[in-house]
């Protein structure tokens, strides 16, 4: 019995002249590396970067009113994303405002069982992520707000209702700011 040889199932290479040896095309059906996203178009880039800030500027003034610090940086964080990636599973309304009020909630849970302090605030930011994996919320910018949490001890209440009114201008800016672009925000709420 004879045996013919295999058909060659070599890519062909292109030489390169950086004197570096051939590169290899990928084989067929094999997944891309994705690159990175293409430029937003100037109207989206200035509106979304128009309400980003208008919405941060917004924290500070109504903070400003009730002489309560409303932007903190975690929902700088929040903004950009709504603001900048509104098709995220991070950045709807779900995730926005149910990441940071659970992440804050976990925070004072920490609080309540061990103390301000670096390493709380330490527990408190990862098990935030777990909490709000296990709520189908992710937010990554709402486990800074544990930390915050864990290291400030401020008062409940006061911080429970300021967050979710700095969450509710965020999400209504990113609102505003995704019909000015012509993009879908959010593309779920619950």
């Amino acid at each position: 019995m004879t045996t013919t040889p295999a058909p060659d199932t070599t890519l062909p290479t292109t030489a390169t002249t950086t004197g570096t040896a051939p590169a290899a095309a990928p084989p067929a059906g094999a997944a891309r590396r994705p690159g990175p996203p293409p430029r937003p178009r100037p109207r989206v880039l200035l509106l979304s970067t128009a309400g980003s800030v208008a919405a941060l500027l917004i924290l500070v003034a109504v903070g400003t009113v009730l002489h309560q610090p409303l932007l903190i940086p975690p929902l700088a964080a929040s903004m950009a994303l709504v603001a900048g990636a509104p098709d995220l599973p991070l950045s709807q309304p779900r995730s926005v405002v149910g990441g940071q009020l659970l992440s804050a909630l976990t925070g004072f849970a920490v609080l309540a069982a061990a103390g301000p302090g670096l390493w709380s605030a330490a527990v408190a930011g990862g098990l935030a992520l777990g909490v709000m994996m296990l709520a189908r919320t992710p937010h990554s910018p709402a486990a800074a707000t544990a930390v915050i949490v864990a290291l400030q001890s401020p008062p409940f209440w006061l911080f429970l209702g300021l967050l979710a009114l700095a969450c509710a201008v965020l999400v209504g800016v990113g609102l505003g700011a995704a019909r000015a672009t012509g993009r879908t925000y959010p593309t779920y709420w619950f």
